[in-house]
């Protein structure tokens, strides 16, 4: 049975304050020649996280430790204002020291199938497997209002039990094509962190984790990684309605 690690907390800035002490022991816990790999997620909760890491939150974090991945990217330029990496470079890796050589971005302005198939073996080469699978030390993930994480959206849910490790998709609403994560590496990752704020989504989260009718309709429903580690840092008006 999945632990249901649910975290409750009044603003993104106590989430982040909790996601910084947890990166921070995972970075002081590797040996010499070990990294912690982080598979990073887009939108507004990872950016206020991102933006608190890059000051007072990076005290304790050792980033030379930390190999940094996306979960899924948009297929734009890395400079666009739609570039997950983008993002994360602007709020992140512009304020701190991080070895050029340990960010790994998913290019989003190449070819989606071929790209997909690009990084899902650089994941392969990058990141430990065992059985063949490689296992991220965190996997961040986003909830949209629909129910998809990553960008495996509710039209094409089966991309989630995909036997590849990245996929290309497309979102449904604006037709962009992206490429996401699937369920093989997700499941396998050693924690997986949900990070979900805003009155918004406190109906997509309740019906996720109350199990309420319908909810295996939704992507975020088949996240269950095998090391059970599935935990939830949300806010009070994303967690109103448990």
């Amino acid at each position: 049975m999945m632990k249901r690690n649910v975290n409750i907390f009044n603003s993104k800035n106590e989430i982040s304050a909790f996601f910084a002490q947890e990166l921070a022991q995972l970075s002081q816990s590797k040996s010499e020649n070990d990294y912690v790999s982080l598979a990073l997620s887009g939108g507004s909760t990872p950016k206020a996280i991102f933006e608190y890491l890059s000051g007072s939150g990076s005290e304790k974090i050792l980033w030379n430790k930390i190999r940094f991945f996306w979960g899924d990217e948009r297929c734009v330029l890395p400079d666009d204002k739609e570039s997950n990496f983008r993002m994360t470079k602007e709020s992140l890796f512009d304020k701190i020291h991080i070895p050029p050589q340990n960010i790994f971005r998913i290019k989003g302005e190449d070819d989606p199938l071929a790209e997909a198939k690009r990084y899902s073996k650089l994941v392969a080469d990058y990141v430990p497997s065992v059985e063949n699978i490689p296992v991220f030390d965190i996997v961040m993930l986003g909830l949209g209002e629909d129910g998809h994480t990553a960008s495996v959206f509710p039209d094409e849910i089966n991309l989630f039990d995909s036997s590849e490790l990245y996929v290309s998709t497309r979102n449904p609403y604006t037709g962009q094509n992206r490429i996401t994560a699937t369920g093989k590496i997700i499941n396998n990752a050693t924690n997986v962190f949900f990070l979900v704020t805003g009155e918004s989504k406190a109906t997509i989260v309740a019906k996720i984790i109350n199990k309420h009718s319908g909810f295996t309709n939704y992507p975020a429903s088949r996240v269950k990684p095998n090391s059970q580690n599935l935990i939830w840092l949300l806010d009070s008006a994303a967690a109103s309605l448990l």
